[in-house]
């Protein structure tokens, strides 16, 4: 009875747009479904994002908002399962809010950015709750919905405004959310100038593109970068005209104007044309990627954090061991692959002379490797591993802060095929397997390595948003990256600082670039 009094109890803060009830959970005082700018529908579809106009009354902020529109459909996918996910719209920019309390505390503020490889994820999915964040850390915790797919990766500007319109429209909901984190956070008990943005694969690679505008540095102080694609080549702003040109095409349309009368499942039914266009053996299909405008990214979002108005913001960043089995690893088009395909790959990225050399390398670093085992391997060094890498060497050779780890636990899920997948650290850094009940991702982790990993990781990422320091009393010392040391954090079921951890993929990918200069 207790616990549903709580439940049903209300909560109301004041805020510049007006007032707002929330609900107290678990302890915890929750928001959900905040509108942070002005809902991109009719003539604002795609347009930048505007501050949203206030509302009048108390609006009620009980329920998530409805997720972007997307692809996906409500079951979800073979490896992260059915989420229960709010509904599709696209009047979708809202957030949500978890704090222990609204009051004057000033406590440090977790932004987080859900990723999705631009086409899918909610920050209205249970699986990013900010409860335990909240509870465990004494933080205020707020995820956000932003524009994906062709509705946030895709500008339709006419030549007139091109110079000052932004193409990177789910950039500018991201900048949006957080102004509005730094105008009302005060008011949910958080301190606006103590934020961390973390985000994971596409939310890892938003918060590095956030990192590099001119605002960052009065909008937050520190990032955690899960799993970044920084391998990523985003397209010329010649390929990316083609792909709005593409788009209009399989949508039926002549101009914006008549893209803005269609509803947006019928925009979603069109990305369908730009996903078959990119799809090559050996890659995944990238249609909507970042693109430099010089209006809201000016470089690669890997460049981002090395100089500039990022150069002194505290980083957290790491990768899983086996990425890229999460895309490959249960695709029987890929299962039976030959040596012939995986060189013919490699050959794309080392070139045709040493591709038989770096496919054997590969093979010896797993014995009793498949074809599809070495091709996974360095798909993972080259989108994640090995650029992550990159960042965390030059930002340690300027003196710049960055904590660099890797996730090698694998899981039993699918016989084993998936290993220690992308996304698999998600459940451990948030400490919430219940919301993970429903991911064939997790099935079959041992209940006690579970806790334990968890715990550690959790607390880490706790500490890291309070202090800039992931170290706390139960995880082994865990130095900065240096370039003398390269102490990397290995998690698994024993947890260590390791020396040099990726030297194998880091030396291997160096004589690439060496050999090309």
């Amino acid at each position: 009875m207790a616990d549903m009094q709580e439940a049903a109890a209300p909560l109301v803060v004041e805020l510049p747009a007006g007032r707002l009830r929330g609900r107290t959970e678990g302890g915890l005082a929750v928001f959900k479904g905040v509108p942070y700018a002005t809902p991109p529908v009719g003539d604002l579809r795609w347009r930048a994002a505007r501050p949203h106009p206030g509302w009048s009354g108390t609006l009620d902020a009980a329920e998530y908002g409805p997720s972007a529109p997307q692809m996906y459909a409500e079951g979800g996918d073979p490896v992260l399962g059915g989420h229960g996910r709010p509904p599709f719209d696209d009047d979708c920019l809202t957030l949500n809010v978890w704090t222990p309390a609204p009051d004057a505390a000033r406590r440090p503020v977790l932004v987080w950015i859900h990723g999705g490889g631009f086409v899918s994820g909610s920050g209205s999915l249970p699986i990013y709750s900010g409860e335990t964040f909240a509870r465990d850390g004494d933080l205020v915790v707020v995820t956000l919905n932003y524009r994906i797919g062709p509705l946030g990766y895709l500008s339709f500007a006419d030549e007139a405004e091109a110079d000052a319109h932004p193409a990177n429209l789910w950039l500018t909901d991201q900048l949006a959310a957080l102004r509005w984190v730094r105008d009302n956070i005060d008011r949910f008990g958080g301190d606006p100038d103590r934020v961390t943005v973390a985000g994971q694969s596409g939310g890892a690679l938003s918060t590095a593109s956030l990192a590099g505008h001119p605002e960052a540095q009065k909008l937050f102080q520190r990032v955690i970068l899960q799993s970044p694609p920084f391998g990523l080549r985003i397209p010329t702003p010649a390929e990316y005209q083609e792909r709005v040109d593409a788009y209009l095409r399989f949508a039926g349309a002549e101009d914006a104007d008549e893209l803005r009368g269609l509803p947006w499942p019928r925009l979603i039914e069109a990305a369908g044309g730009l996903f078959a266009q990119t799809m090559r053996w050996g890659y995944w299909p990238t249609p909507f990627l970042p693109v430099r405008d010089d209006v809201t990214l000016f470089r690669h979002p890997a460049r981002t954090l090395l100089d500039g108005p990022a150069a002194d913001i505290d980083v957290l960043i790491g990768w899983t061991r086996e990425e890229a089995n999460f895309g490959f690893a249960l695709d029987p088009g890929y299962a039976q692959a030959t040596r012939e395909q995986v060189v013919d790959r490699i050959a794309e990225t080392f070139g045709p002379g040493p591709a038989a050399d770096v496919y054997d390398e590969y093979a010896r670093t797993r014995p009793g490797a498949r074809p599809v085992d070495v091709f996974m391997d360095l798909v993972t060094d080259e989108l994640f591993r090995v650029p992550c890498l990159e960042l965390a060497e030059a930002r340690a050779a300027s003196g710049r802060p960055v904590w660099a780890y890797q996730f090698d636990l694998p899981t039993p899920a699918r016989q084993g095929r998936l290993a220690a997948a992308h996304c698999l650290e998600l459940p451990f850094t948030f400490d919430n397997f219940d919301d993970w009940a429903h991911a064939p991702l997790v099935e079959g982790v041992d209940p006690a390595v579970r806790r334990g990993l968890a715990q550690s990781m959790h607390r880490a990422w706790i500490a890291f948003a309070r202090t800039g320091d992931p170290n706390h009393d139960g995880l082994p010392a865990w130095g900065p990256y240096r370039t003398d040391g390269r102490t990397t954090m290995r998690f698994d079921t024993v947890t260590l600082p390791v020396s040099d951890l990726a030297g194998h993929a880091r030396r291997l990918h160096s004589r690439r670039w060496a050999d090309s200069e």
